[in-house]
């Protein structure tokens, strides 16, 4: 039974920072310069890992409810 728990916990922890990683990459085509007055300040980079790290975890849990879901249909029959 713990088992399930640890690869579900593994399986959360690779898809959130798959995400984190998918959503930076995403984010640097993005032209900052047309919201901020330095985009190369500290403000800029921090209001950019904050937007990473928002869209990252929004897109995340869905994707780990749409999984979740998905698993649970087996016990619908």
């Amino acid at each position: 039974m713990l088992e399930g728990f640890g690869q579900q916990a593994v399986i959360h922890i690779l898809v959130n920072v798959m995400f984190l990683v998918i959503t930076w990459w995403a984010l640097q085509s993005f032209k900052l310069d047309l919201f901020v007055r330095d985009p190369r300040g500290p403000k800029a980079k921090v209001l950019l890992i904050l937007l990473t790290i928002a869209i990252a975890h929004l897109v995340s849990s869905f994707f780990l409810d749409y999984l979740n879901s998905s698993l649970m249909l087996r016990y619908l029959w």
